[in-house]
């Protein structure tokens, strides 16, 4: 890349100008404080990046920069899945973030991932909370290939809007269909790095991701069977008869076979209505934060949903202080929610993206796949079968045997890398939200990633 003093003198105040623009863009997106906030000493900043000027269009940020030598820790950006789910209200306001609501105040969280790394929370696609599009078509074709493309779009543009961060190093970070967003946005980041390294990426962890289709779908009978939630029969039928991925297929085509009507009938009976599929061991209230899957659990009958906990990160969000705090305006919908209704292309989760992780291993970057051991949305039987497929397809031996990891003085899991590479471990007790249900443990993991380091032997 040629200087600045290299360029025609008018290029250069051009660009001169644009990063001044930016830079001062940052410090009005700095937020002074978030309503009901603790004593803090760590900056936070929120706002928007357009993607697309001539049908405009944004994505929303939250970025909460590390509670301790923020200029020494990597920036580590998480996405949430859904599709269409929010990341500022799942991931930073339910999970890793520094804050979780409580009444009208917020709540210290002390597992924060923000005393790790600097957090770069982003509300993709279009559509998802905060962000938007003012071109309404857009809600109405929002794929796989879009949201890669905008992710990309924004991460360029975030940089210039954060020089300082720009030469960092980067992490991703996400769960469930971020099993998508994540490779798909990592593929396009090694690929634009070809022409001019634009991305310090040094590796990306997935959480309970939906990988393969069939895999990730079908393991679900297994786990169901394993945890005693169905019975004999039940768990033949559901393996021989019609299994999940073909009754997913067929959901979404509108094409529900009467094979399949009566198979997924019978599970669904048997497993009831009153247990939390995204945490097995969850009493009968579940709260909306946790539907983040709901693409990945399409009802075949109606199944009516107990919400006896309080959403309180809805009820926080939905202020306007908190509104005007966070810079962020709705556009078209009057109230904030978890999940968006928007029109988003269901057949793309038959797309496997498993082989994008090899890819990526490929290129030299560290790939972490992780799995709440309590969810049976997506078992960690499928993630532990599709990675260690993987291993073998790239010719990676084991490097770390299968073994336990510790937190604290308890279990905190068990895990197995192969090359020093490619890693798989469970989190004892997670579910789908694995630092939702174990921040301690969870925090221990996401330490270890960041350090390159194996997962604790030993108590600590």
């Amino acid at each position: 890349m040629k200087s600045l003093a290299a360029l025609p003198i008018t290029l250069s105040l051009t660009l001169l100008s644009l990063s001044t623009i930016f830079q001062s863009s940052a410090l009005a997106d700095k937020i002074t404080s978030l309503p009901g906030q603790p004593t803090i000493n760590f900056q936070q900043f929120a706002g928007y990046i357009t993607v697309d000027e001539a049908k405009p269009r944004a994505l929303f940020y939250y970025f909460a920069e590390a509670e301790t030598d923020p200029v020494l820790k990597p920036l580590v950006i998480w996405l949430n899945g859904g599709p269409g789910c929010s990341s500022l209200g799942v991931g930073a306001f339910s999970e890793n973030g520094p804050f979780r609501p409580s009444g009208n105040v917020l709540v210290k969280n002390h597992y924060s991932w923000n005393r790790e790394a600097n957090m770069l929370y982003i509300e993709t696609p279009a559509g998802v909370g905060f962000s938007y599009s003012t071109d309404i078509s857009f809600y109405e074709g929002v794929d796989d290939e879009k949201t890669a493309r905008d992710n990309l779009v924004f991460l360029k543009r975030w940089f210039i809007k954060f020089p300082e961060y720009r030469t960092r190093d980067l992490f991703i970070t996400g769960e469930s269909y971020a099993g998508h967003y994540i490779p798909q946005l990592a593929e396009l980041m090694i690929e634009a790095n070809k022409g001019e390294k634009l991305f310090n990426l040094k590796g990306i962890a997935l959480g309970n991701p939906l990988l393969d289709f069939s895999t990730d779908f079908n393991s679900r009978a297994e786990f169901f069977w394993s945890h005693g939630l169905i019975s004999d029969p039940a768990y033949r039928i559901f393996t021989s008869s019609c299994n999940y991925s073909r009754y997913v297929s067929e959901y979404y085509r509108e094409n529900v076979s009467p094979i399949c009507s009566r198979v997924m009938s019978l599970v669904s009976r048997e497993t009831s209505k009153f247990v939390d599929k995204y945490d097995v061991t969850l009493d009968v209230c579940i709260s909306s934060i946790l539907m983040q899957s709901k693409a990945l659990r399409p009802m075949q009958v109606s199944e009516p949903i107990d919400v006896c906990v309080e959403d309180e990160t809805v009820n926080y969000l939905n202020r306007k202080d908190v509104q005007r705090a966070l810079h962020a305006r709705l556009s078209g919908d009057e109230t904030w929610s978890v999940c968006s209704s928007m029109n988003y292309n269901r057949l793309n989760l038959e797309i496997p993206t498993i082989s994008l992780l090899g890819l990526v291993v490929k290129s030299g970057i560290p790939v972490l796949v992780y799995s709440g051991d309590q969810d049976s949305v997506i078992p960690l039987t499928g993630s532990r079968t599709l990675v260690h497929g993987l291993a073998a397809k790239l010719h990676l031996n084991t490097t770390v045997p299968y073994r336990v990891w510790f937190e604290g003085e308890q279990v905190g899991g068990w895990t197995q890398v192969y090359g020093n590479i490619l890693s798989f471990a469970t989190i004892r007790g997670a579910s789908h939200e694995a630092p939702f249900s174990q921040p301690q443990r969870s925090l221990g993991l996401f330490r270890a990633f960041l350090q390159g380091r194996p997962l604790p032997e030993t108590f600590s």
